[in-house]
C-alpha cells in the first residue's frame, strides 16, 4: 500500500507538531507519523512535567520563607502523590492541545509505529509505504548517559523516568549540573529530598559567571550539596542504596540516582542511509541553513538536527521549514538572538552573546551590570538576590544580555527584540516602564551607559556655561 502527500513528518513533538499544523492548515496534504506518545518529551517528560513539579516546590519554599514578611506557617507538609497527581494532571490537561483527534479535526494523517526510509523519497510504517514531496525528521533527543563504569547496570532516573516517582527521594544524587540537573535539584530538595549535585567542570557553564555564583549561594543555602570539579569513578548499587565513587576513592551514597548528563539525538533505525541522509549518532542529523540534509527532499528539525536543544529552537525550526517546503523561501535560522532559560529560583535567562563569547567573536566590548538590590520591587518582595548585566559593543549596541531575578524568562524577551532589531542601548534607556517592577533593573543598567557622558565634568562645563547666558 502506498499514500502519497505533500508533506510526511517523523515525529510528534513540539517541532513535528507544529509544522504539521502549520502545513494542513495551509492547504498541504500531510502525514504525521509517531511511535510514542503524542506531544514528544516536551509534554510527557520534559518540559511540561518539570514545570509542573517546579511550581509544587515554589509553593512549598513559599510556605517556608514567609516569617519574613510576618506570616507564619507550620513547616509544609508534602505529599508527594499528591504532587504527582498535580504533576500528571497538567500533562493531561495539555495533552488534547496535541492528540491524534485534534491533528486529525485539522486534516492530517496520523499513523502510530515506527517510520524508516526505504529510499531517497519514501518512508515505510506498518506496511504502508509513503511517498511525499517533503519529509520533516523530528525525533527528538533522549537522555545520554555518560560513559561510567557500572551506570547502565545501577538503577538510575532521567527525564523520562523521574516523573514517575510517587515517593520523594530520600536523599537523591544528581549526574550533571546544566539546567536539567540544576532545575530537578532545587526542585526535589524544596520537596523534602537530601540533594548532592555531581558536575565534572562547573555548573551551568554556558551562562555568566556573575550570575551562576549568586544563582550557585541561594542553591547552596537551601541545603543543596554541589560538587563542581569531579569526576566519577564508578557506579553501583541497588534499588534504594546507590552509591558514586568519585575519583580518589570518596563514596556518595542515594537512595536515588538521576542523571542529568546531556542529550543523544534519536537517530538509530530510521533508515537515514537508505535515503542517503548525512548523520552522526552523537551529534544529529547533518543540516544546513536551510535545516536541509545532504538529502533535499528531507529536512530535519529540533533536538535530531544536532542544534541548540530546546523545545522553542524546535517550534522555530517548523517555521523555517513550513517557508522553504510549502513556499520554497529561502528560509535560514539564526541563533543570533536565541534565549534560553534555567527555571530554577531565581530564574536564569539569557539571549544573544555572552561577554565571553562576544570577546571570542572580536567585538570591543563593553559591560553594565546592575545588582537586583537596587530594586524597590525585589525589596518590597525580600527577594534581592540577582542581577542583569547587558554586553555591548563600542558604539553601544546591544549584543547580550542575562537576566538572574524572580520572573527572569519573562523579561529576556524585550532583549531578544533589541537584539534582533539591532538596538541601541539608549532605546532601553528611553522607555517609560511601570513602577515598582523588576524590569526596571535593566533600564537601570541602561541608563548607566550615559552616566560617564551626563554626568562628567565636561558636561557639567556646558551646564554652567548656559546658565550663565539665561534669563
Amino acid at each position: 500500500m502506498v499514500e502519497t502527500c505533500d508533506i510526511c513528518v517523523i515525529g510528534a513533538g513540539s517541532g513535528g507538531l507544529s509544522v504539521a499544523a502549520g502545513s494542513a492548515q495551509m492547504g498541504a496534504q500531510v502525514v504525521l507519523i509517531e511511535k510514542g506518545e503524542m506531544g514528544g518529551d516536551c509534554l510527557n517528560t520534559g518540559c511540561v512535567p518539570s514545570k509542573a513539579l517546579i511550581a509544587a516546590a515554589h509553593a512549598a519554599q513559599a510556605g517556608r520563607e514567609a516569617a519574613r514578611f510576618g506570616v507564619d506557617f507550620d513547616p509544609p507538609k508534602i505529599d508527594f502523590a499528591r504532587v504527582h497527581a498535580h504533576v500528571h494532571g497538567v500533562i493531561a490537561s495539555i495533552a488534547p492541545h496535541d492528540s491524534v483527534e485534534r491533528f486529525e479535526g485539522l486534516g492530517v494523517r496520523v499513523i502510530k509505529g515506527h517510520a524508516r526510509f526505504v529510499d531517497d523519497s519514501h518512508v515505510e510504517v506498518d506496511g504502508i509505504r509513503i511517498k511525499a514531496r517533503r519529509f520533516v525528521v523530528a525525533t527528538g533527543s533522549r537522555a545520554a548517559l555518560p560513559p561510567v563504569p557500572g551506570l547502565k547496570e545501577t538503577p538510575h532516573l532521567t527525564n523520562e523516568t523521574v516523573f514517575t516517582l510517587t515517593e520523594a527521594p530520600t536523599t537523591l544524587t544528581v549526574i550533571g549540573g546544566g539546567p536539567i540537573g540544576i532545575e530537578l535539584a532545587q526542585a526535589f530538595a524544596r520537596l523534602g529530598s537530601r540533594v548532592t549535585v555531581l558536575e565534572l567542570f562547573s555548573i551551568l557553564p554556558r551562562d555568566e559567571p556573575e550570575a551562576v555564583a549568586i544563582l550557585r549561594e541561594r542553591l547552596v543555602a537551601e541545603g543543596i550539596e554541589i560538587r563542581e570539579n569531579v569526576a566519577i569513578e564508578s557506579v553501583a548499587g541497588s534499588e534504594g542504596d546507590v552509591r558514586v565513587t568519585l575519583k580518589g576513592g570518596e563514596s556518595i551514597a542515594a537512595t536515588h540516582l538521576l542523571v542529568a548528563a546531556g542529550r543523544s539525538p534519536n537517530v538509530e533505525d530510521l533508515g537515514l542511509e537508505a535515503a542517503g541522509i548525512t548523520y552522526d549518532a552523537k551529534k544529529g542529523v547533518e543540516v544546513d541553513a536551510r535545516l536541509r540534509t545532504s538529502n533535499r527532499r528531507v529536512f530535519a528539525i529540533g533536538d535530531v538536527a544536532g542544534g541548540p536543544q530546546f523545545t522553542h529552537i524546535a517550534g522555530y525550526h517548523s517555521g523555517i521549514v513550513i517557508r522553504n517546503a510549502l513556499f520554497m523561501l529561502p528560509a535560514k535560522v539564526d541563533y543570533g538572538a536565541l534565549p534560553w532559560v534555567t527555571y530554577a529560583d531565581p530564574e536564569l535567562a539569557h539571549v544573544g552573546l555572552t561577554e565571553a563569547q562576544a570577546r571570542k567573536d572580536g567585538h570591543d566590548v563593553r559591560t553594565l551590570v546592575e545588582p537586583l538590590s537596587g530594586n524597590d520591587r525585589a525589596r518590597a518582595e525580600a527577594r534581592p538576590d540577582g542581577v542583569t548585566k547587558i554586553v555591548l559593543d563600542k558604539r553601544g549596541r546591544i549584543l547580550g544580555a542575562t537576566i538572574l531575578a524572580p520572573g527572569a524568562g519573562e523579561q529576556i524577551g524585550l532583549w531578544g527584540l533589541a537584539i534582533s532589531r539591532r538596538m541601541k542601548i539608549g532605546a532601553v534607556a528611553g522607555m517609560i516602564l511601570p513602577y515598582p517592577t523588576l524590569g526596571e533593573t535593566g533600564k537601570r543598567a541602561s541608563g548607566s551607559w550615559f552616566t560617564p557622558t551626563l554626568y562628567g565634568p565636561r558636561m557639567r562645563r556646558i551646564v554652567g556655561l548656559i546658565q550663565r547666558f539665561l534669563p
